[in-house]
């Protein structure tokens, strides 16, 4: 049996890349670079099944293309590089009134009532991971998610989300342009190259 937790890319293609195979094992944190339009994004975006596409993705023993798209972006949460917020304040955008996850992005509880046209780019990002949390997702895929943050922010993040590999065997798949990073927190690097996935040094 597959374990729960394992992504398997298959054959993944859209007008702009592809066909792209990678298989990413449980609790393993990947990462992907590139330069910008390579198709990164896209890719994330795809695996998500929020863009059309060619090919399927697998968690554990199910398949994208079989699973209601609700549940499937429940267990495959996608980080956008760039977050969207509804509501004037940010508790409005919590199902719960407080979160396990606050603390460890630097933040009290107090946050709840802050409007979010006060937040900053920043904060916006740590409160976006904050929120996808929230639905104990399988798989992760963050989209440059320390783009914003500086160093003491960017250490939590990285400390969060290598305590959710190592404790809650959960699957990350991180684009990331910061090459000290990837050192830090992937077991593999994969570089996007003329529309397809190529192994890179770490």
């Amino acid at each position: 049996m597959p374990e729960t937790n394992h992504l398997l890319i298959k054959q993944l293609k859209t007008a702009l890349f592809g066909p792209v195979d990678l298989s990413v094992n449980e609790g393993e944190c990947v990462c992907l670079s590139g330069v910008s339009g390579s198709g990164k994004t896209l890719l994330l975006r795809s695996i998500a099944d929020l863009d059309p596409h060619e090919g399927d993705v697998m968690l554990g023993n199910e398949t994208c293309s079989a699973m209601d798209a609700h549940e499937w972006r429940r267990q495959v949460g996608l980080l956008s590089s760039e977050s969207q917020w509804w509501f004037e304040q940010v508790g409005q955008h919590f199902k719960q009134p407080t979160s396990d996850w606050f603390e460890k992005l630097g933040f009290n509880n107090e946050v709840m009532h802050w409007q979010v046209s006060r937040l900053s780019s920043g904060e916006k990002q740590r409160l976006a991971l904050a929120r996808l949390l929230e639905n104990n997702p399988k798989v992760l895929l963050l989209d440059e998610p320390t783009a914003n943050l500086d160093k003491e922010n960017t250490a939590l993040v990285e400390n969060l989300v290598r305590c959710l590999t190592e404790k809650n065997n959960t699957t990350v798949l991180w684009v990331s342009h910061d090459a000290d990073q990837i050192k830090r927190v992937a077991s593999r690097h994969f570089r996007f190259s003329q529309g397809g996935l190529e192994e890179a040094a770490i």
